[in-house]
């Protein structure tokens, strides 16, 4: 399953490889800001960025210290610094939908998204600059990880893969794959092994920083869009129709994980408490008590698709997505 809207789709969100006219969008913004506006009136205790970051499309997260930096649909950036109650809208310089966060320090950040963007912020995402555009401004990033302030990867649609060691002033193109599948996110595990997950049961390798990367055996062909490291050697991946694999030993062999769900699983999160979420298409949300070797269905109330999961400074679990972000109940 493919999609050049989101760096992982999920029931709702239609393909937006081509946005509308500029002009379209910045109307679109306007009237956000008005409807926006006009319930601050109503509710004095709220700001229109507060009642923006609940409303427009985020698609991924990532919580530096006491701040929360999420992205999204018309280059939106959001940050908030008290567990997202309330939000500021950053300065960024595209109308391009964003869909990959990554901060390795409080003070560098780096963005990426469709129109083969780039953005990188010096002041821990308050401000936003252009640091990279390709040529095809169909192509579209998915996700970024940077190890430190120098060294970075980006991965996106048709196998796209972009790495830079000098933080971000130059860009290189590497095929790390030989098909043109989607390469949905990077995560890096405790111990500094990078896993990249993708289209038609890809699951991809790094044990020296990026440099090479081996491929995963895994006993599903279907598209997986995120791993999630539980330990040294013990990770969840998990992908389309519900599917959740575990491993103990690094990949070497998986073990499937029953599970009530059959949509997307967009994201995984373990809380600090570990209990470990996931969730994706509509009304899809799921937990596990025991490390990832069963789930249970949940319901947080959340009836919209989610696109990210991340754990607030203050324990509370927040969901990105449809409906931009939201504090959940505690599982």
């Amino acid at each position: 399953m493919s999609s050049a809207f989101v760096r992982c789709a999920f029931s709702g969100l239609r393909n937006s490889s081509t946005r509308p006219p500029r002009g379209y969008q910045t109307a679109l913004l306007t009237l956000v800001l008005l409807v926006a506006t006009l319930g601050t009136a109503a509710n004095p205790a709220a700001d229109p960025a507060t009642l923006l970051a609940s409303r427009t499309l985020l698609l991924d997260a990532q919580v530096i210290g006491q701040t929360v930096v999420a992205v999204g649909a018309n280059g939106h950036v959001v940050l908030s610094m008290d567990s997202g109650k309330t939000w500021q809208l950053a300065k960024a310089p595209t109308f391009a939908t964003l869909t990959g966060v990554c901060f390795p320090d409080a003070r560098h950040g780096w963005a990426v998204g469709h129109d083969a963007i780039i953005l990188h912020s010096e002041d821990g995402g308050q401000t936003w600059s252009t640091q990279y555009q390709g040529p095809d401004l169909q192509a579209s990033f998915l996700d970024v990880c940077f190890l430190d302030a120098q060294t970075g990867f980006v991965a996106g649609a048709y196998g796209q893969f972009l790495a830079t060691t000098d933080g971000g002033h130059t860009w290189m193109p590497r095929r790390i794959i030989t098909e043109d599948y989607f390469l949905n996110r990077i995560t890096a595990g405790p111990t500094g092994t990078l896993y990249l997950a993708g289209e038609h049961g890809t699951l991809l390798r790094s044990t020296d920083r990026g440099n090479t990367w081996v491929p995963i055996r895994t006993p599903y062909d279907g598209s997986f869009y995120g791993i999630l490291p539980l330990g040294p050697k013990t990770l969840l991946a998990h992908g389309l129709r519900g599917r959740i694999y575990r491993t103990e030993d690094d990949g070497g062999n998986w073990q499937p994980v029953p599970s009530e769900q059959r949509g997307l699983l967009a994201t995984a999160v373990r809380l600090r408490n570990g209990v470990i979420i996931v969730a994706g298409q509509s009304r899809l949300f799921a937990i596990s008590r025991d490390e990832g070797r069963s789930f249970m269905p949940w319901s947080p109330g959340l009836t919209t698709g989610v696109a990210e999961l991340v754990e607030a400074p203050d324990g509370t679990p927040l969901a990105f997505g449809e409906e931009g972000v939201t504090r959940l109940p505690a599982p």
